[in-house]
């Protein structure tokens, strides 16, 4: 497929082979942010884990201390005061069995955050199957399933991301937009990069980070030198 003059014009920019700095690379993502909207800037961490193993496994969630740029949409399933609390705090749908058959009746997917009390979990289990592929399940380790539903969803509508292994040992994560700037993507980075490396399996052997790349929606990667991260 050939690709747009536009991501001819970004790839121009940047050197073959050459691993970047931080704040050069993500100063680069910005310059080659080209298309009419406000492109989304993602990383793509490749670590020396093996996912297949549960000892190996790097999950969990970290605020972005400058957001996402996106406005999250968050489902709560609660009952009574912990779905007023829920209500209170900003989410966009709470409900607990009648949210469960609206998704398998009409495959209905307009959020991009669940949430659920403990008490909720054998509920949200009926659907596990269409959200676990999405990445949509709740889960302790992610904050997603709590008794504090407050703090759950004003920490999702300021800035928390999930980060999770994929089958190829990468985590996918958005940084922000390019319209942040270097400065403030780099305080995204910093912050999701220290959350990976504190989450080092203690059974995972040699090097941890193998390679971090950063890019927008339509702009090439940008490989970042990972040595200099502390790992």
């Amino acid at each position: 497929m050939k690709k747009g003059k536009k991501y001819q014009d970004s790839v121009k920019l940047i050197e073959k082979g050459k691993l970047y700095d931080t704040v050069e690379a993500l100063d680069l993502v910005c310059k080659t942010a080209k298309a009419k909207f406000d492109e989304t800037v993602e990383i793509h961490v490749k670590l020396g884990v093996d996912s297949r193993h549960a000892d190996q496994q790097v999950r969990g969630a970290v605020v972005l201390p400058n957001g996402t740029g996106k406005d999250v949409k968050v489902l709560v399933f609660a009952r009574e005061g912990k779905a007023d609390e829920a209500k209170a705090a900003g989410a966009d749908y709470v409900g607990a069995e009648d949210l469960v058959q609206k998704i398998q009746s009409e495959n209905w997917f307009d959020f991009d955050v669940v949430v659920a009390t403990p008490d909720m979990m054998g509920v949200v289990g009926r659907i596990g199957k269409v959200l676990g592929p999405k990445g949509l399940m709740p889960s302790p380790k992610a904050g997603t399933v709590t008794p504090d539903v407050t703090r759950a969803v004003a920490d999702i509508k300021s800035g928390k991301i999930e980060y999770r292994l994929d089958k190829t040992n990468i985590i996918h994560c958005p940084l922000g937009k390019a319209s942040f700037g270097k400065e403030k993507l780099a305080e995204n980075f910093n912050a999701l990069m220290g959350a990976i490396v504190k989450a080092k399996p203690a059974a995972a052997k040699g090097q941890y980070l193998r390679s971090v790349t950063v890019a927008s929606t339509m702009g090439p990667g940008i490989k970042i030198n990972s040595t200099k991260i502390d790992a």
